[in-house]
């Protein structure tokens, strides 16, 4: 689950807080913001979103034909401001180990450093790693034509609880499902609901569990029934990028190195890279330093042996842009293009890097 940061020039004034990362370019500087305003609209003209397609969720059974492709745009239905937030008490047995937020609604704590794991940290995250690494294949095997995401939401969140450990995205800063589940024209941060899969449709499933104290994250990008050419090549060369980025991965890379290895992929097939959201550092908080953008930067810092973080790059088939719908969390592309993400947590070893989730 990507992160919020805020956007700054080099002359260090405020300038824009933006969903979970901050579109960047070169002359700017990005720095954590765990006290601003959480979201803000991206432009005033994508505040009004299109009206559905017909009277089911999200646009039924109407497909657009257009330059990205044959599927269904997913529009919001209701101009509500914000969530509910979950009663986390209906949800989750009293007897699992729950991370602080889950009684405030709060975000993680950020420290000024990013921290250098021992043997300790790394081993609990290499088992919550795992964990979340079942849990998203079971979630694989939910993606049909006719599920609901609220169906795979609840069936994940169970076997995560099944598992003695708790689902991360639950009352993180209010989010009011376990997992999030983003279709098609979704960057980011979908919230499952009543809306069935349909065939053509692509869906990522973003996963993190809370287990004996230390977070791990991860997600896919699957297809659902039969997705045309364009579709299916996205979702691979989005992959490929995650792939290429972990390989670079080792003591003493840039940080950087990661965003420009990703930003290459994206270039070479034609693809945008979104820059609101960024990759984390992860642990016993479920967003830390350093953070990872996947797109071209300059960037300081160098990898070390001990770093765990997340690497998340999410490729646009249009414009990279994405508008944050009325609910506060989802954020869909600004002109209706199919958007792709997969994601690893690594950790930096001696020679290179370890897949935590893989």
């Amino acid at each position: 689950m990507s992160r919020l940061y805020q956007l700054l020039p080099r002359s260090g004034a405020p300038l824009l807080s933006l969903a979970r990362t901050a579109p960047g370019s070169k002359t700017l500087l990005a720095r954590p913001n765990q006290h601003a305003t959480k979201w803000i609209h991206l432009s005033s003209t994508s505040q009004h979103p299109r009206k559905p397609r017909n009277a089911n969720i999200h646009g039924g059974d109407i497909r657009d034909r257009n330059a990205f492709g044959r599927y269904t745009r997913l529009s919001p239905t209701s101009l509500r401001l914000g969530v509910i937030p979950p009663d986390v008490d209906s949800l989750i047995p009293a007897h699992i180990q729950r991370p602080s937020y889950a009684f405030t609604g709060d975000s993680s704590e950020w420290a000024s450093t990013v921290p250098v794991n021992g043997p300790e940290v790394i081993e609990g995250c290499r088992e919550a790693g795992q964990l979340a690494k079942k849990i998203l294949e079971l979630g694989g095997t939910l993606v049909k034509p006719g599920v609901s995401t609220n169906e795979i939401d609840q069936i994940l969140r169970e076997a995560i609880v099944a598992n003695n450990a708790y689902p991360s995205p639950l009352n993180y800063m209010g989010f009011p499902k376990s997992v999030c589940t983003s279709v098609s024209n979704i960057i980011a941060h979908g919230i499952p609901d009543n809306r069935c899969l349909e065939d053509g449709d692509i869906i990522n499933i973003d996963i993190t569990v809370f287990l004996n104290g230390y977070h791990g994250d991860t997600s896919a990008t699957y297809i659902v029934g039969n997705v045309d050419q364009a579709g299916r090549e996205l979702v691979e060369r989005t992959q490929e990028s995650l792939d290429a980025a972990i390989a670079v991965c080792g003591p003493g890379v840039p940080l950087n190195k990661i965003g420009k290895t990703i930003q290459a992929i994206a270039d070479q097939y034609g693809y945008t890279v979104s820059e609101q959201f960024s990759g984390h550092g992860i642990g016993k908080e479920f967003h830390c330093l350093p953070l990872i953008y996947h797109h071209d930067n300059d960037e300081e810092g160098n990898m070390e042996k001990g770093m765990i973080f997340t690497i998340e790059p999410m490729f646009c088939q249009g414009a990279a842009m994405g508008v944050q719908w009325p609910d506060k969390w989802t954020v869909a592309t600004v002109d209706g293009g199919r958007s792709a993400q997969f994601e690893h947590t690594i950790l930096i070893t001696k020679d290179g890097a370890e897949r935590l989730t893989g």
